[in-house]
This record gives C-alpha cells, structure tokens and sequence, in this order.
C-alpha cells in the first residue's frame, strides 16, 4: 500500500528526525511498506523481550492491547499509514523515552487490566506518547509558558527564543502538523521539582518520566505555530491575540 507522504522534513518541527525522515521519503513513495522501510534504519533498540522490531498491523492476536503486545513481544505492529510512520521515527530516535512509555503502560496493564477507562497514569503516558512535547528554555520562558502569558512568551521575551529549543515528541502531534493548523497544540512535559527544563536528550526524557509526576498531568499547552521561526505568519504579533488558540490561563478555583 503506497504511503500518502505529503510531509516535507525541512520542517523545524522535524529537524531532530529530517535526516532519517528524508532517508525513508523515496521508498516509501514507491510503495514499500512502513515496518520493512523504518526496520531498513538498522534499529538498535532492546527492550525487555528482545531487540525492536517493527511488523505488520496484524501481528498482534486479537483481544491483546497493543501496550502489552510490544512489552511481550518486542515487535511493533505498524500499519502503512503517518501515523504509524511517525511513531516509528520517535522509536528510532528516541528509543529510551519509548521503552519506558511501553514498560509504564504495560506494566499498569498488568496491574489492573483493560477498563472503560485508563486512569491518570495510562491517560498522561498515551497523552505525551501521541501528543508530548519538551522544552529546554530559559527560566523567563518556562514562567510566562506556565502563567500562559502569550505576549510576555512570544513578544516581549521573543528574543530569548534563541537560547530555547522544542522537540516535538508525541506522533500524532507530527502527523498533525503535515498539515499545519494554527490552533494546533503540544502537551509539554515539565519535571519535577524546580528546574522545569528537560534537556533534549533521550535518557534525560526517559528520566523525566516518573509515575507519581506524570499522575498529576504534568503539561503545560503550547500552540506550536507559536513559536518563532516556526510559521512565517507569527512574525506579526497581531498572530498571538487570537484568543481561540492562545488562550488566558483559568482562573483559580474558589
């Protein structure tokens, strides 16, 4: 099944990923399946079962959760689509920060099965997995994110953007920004204790991924055309005022 791409890797969302991305963009186009072609990147990956591989949808017996069949199995069902495409990029970059989203998930899988819900702790592991973002900034830009002080973050502080950097994770968020929406917004992780910046580096993101920290939804939003240099049409400042998509920080309850 041919791949609709559509997505170009000079994107500065993808700059982590453009090398491989471009890599994978020819045979993709040409029809190749996306586990044989993201399998080709020569993954070095091992997980508990043994090293990552990534295999066909259809894989996985039917009834088992996807969580527990990776942990078991160590394979990746992955259908011919982005989205499944992106996931395997994050695998392949990323593949500390995704074991253990993978062991976290499974192993409240075997603590309390399959439910009508997730809880907290599946519910913000699936959050940041398929829609998380990390930010290294400086402090000024870590208080207006939190305070959601849009003309304090993207205006008045914008040169300090150039210290800052923001790696998209999560993979639905990637295939969402195929096609670029201006309210589309990331979920970013920030860590425990004072320092809020995680560096971008996946053993950092692995370590940031603590069960108690991440009960309590961790995140802060952040509309990604927001960022400078990110979307041509936010070098006006009148872009921000966009009440829909940067939206005031609630007020506190009562």
């Amino acid at each position: 099944m041919k791949v609709p791409l559509g997505f170009d890797p000079a994107r500065p969302w993808l700059d982590p990923y453009a090398p491989r991305a471009a890599a994978m963009a020819a045979p993709l186009a040409q029809g190749a399946g996306v586990a044989a072609v993201l399998s080709g990147q020569g993954a070095d990956v091992d997980l508990p079962a043994g090293p990552l591989r990534f295999v066909q949808a259809d894989a996985a017996p039917p009834g088992e959760a996807y969580e527990a069949f990776v942990f078991r199995t160590a394979q990746v069902p992955t259908r011919d689509n982005l989205h499944d495409f992106f996931n395997g990029l994050a695998w392949l970059h990323f593949p500390r920060a995704k074991r253990r989203l993978n062991e976290l998930q499974a192993a409240e899988i075997a603590r309390a099965g399959i439910g009508a819900t997730r809880g907290p702790l599946r519910d913000a592991l699936t959050l940041f997995d398929e829609n998380g973002a990390v930010l290294d900034a400086p402090a000024a830009l870590w208080a207006a994110l939190l305070a959601r002080d849009w003309q304090r973050l993207f205006v008045r502080e914008r040169a300090l953007w150039r210290e800052a950097r923001l790696l998209v994770f999560g993979h639905a968020l990637l295939e969402k920004l195929v096609s670029p929406r201006k309210a589309l917004t990331a979920h970013v992780l920030w860590a425990p204790g004072a320092v809020r910046s995680i560096a971008i580096d996946d053993a950092a993101i692995a370590a940031a991924l603590e069960p108690d920290h991440l009960a309590g939804k961790p995140f802060a939003p952040l509309p990604v055309l927001g960022v400078p240099g990110w979307w041509p049409a936010n070098e006006t400042p009148e872009f921000y005022d966009d009440a829909a998509v940067f939206r005031p920080a609630r007020p506190p309850r009562r």
